[in-house]
């Protein structure tokens, strides 16, 4: 199988969010190999409404060889390591990994929705990932990373870490 680059963000806002994130990275680079793209760490706002507290969010990029089934199983994994349960959409968590991008695929199923079907509409998500991959074109969309920030319609506030 030929190797396709899958972008993923990870993100959570429940206990020490920097060491999770640190955690999470070395569980992808176990599970994926080393990252060959990382964004800076970002803080933003909550959203969709139904969690408290800033989340801290980081964009990575890795070349993989796996399906995006066995991207997405492998990560639902490393959620469960680090403690995620999925009582409330949208909820308070400790550690989201989502699939953002599978090489130019276009995936609809009922488990899986590649490019992730609200990354245009969210800063948190735009934001670091214009920072890697500001030349990367949603393959419905049309559009690079960096017009898709320049139109969001989020207006959240997202921070860079120091």
């Amino acid at each position: 199988m030929q190797s396709k680059q899958v972008v993923l963000i990870i993100g959570g806002n429940l206990y020490d969010r920097m060491a999770l994130i640190d955690q999470c990275r070395k569980l992808l680079a176990d599970f994926l190999g080393p990252a060959s793209k990382a964004s800076a760490v970002y803080e933003s706002e909550a959203w969709g409404g139904k969690s408290s507290g800033n989340y801290l969010n980081q964009v990575l990029a890795f070349d993989t060889e796996l399906s995006a089934m066995e991207i997405l199983e492998g990560i639902q994994s490393i959620e469960q390591q680090l403690g995620r349960s999925r009582e409330e959409k949208w909820g308070n968590r400790t550690m989201d990994i989502d699939i953002l991008a599978f090489g130019e695929e276009v995936i609809e199923t009922d488990l899986l929705s590649i490019p992730h079907p609200f990354l245009h509409l969210r800063r948190f998500v735009l934001v670091p990932l214009a920072e890697i991959l500001p030349n990367w074109i949603h393959p419905l969309l049309r559009k690079s990373a960096s017009e898709l920030l320049e139109e969001c319609p989020d207006i959240s506030q997202v921070w860079k870490l120091k």
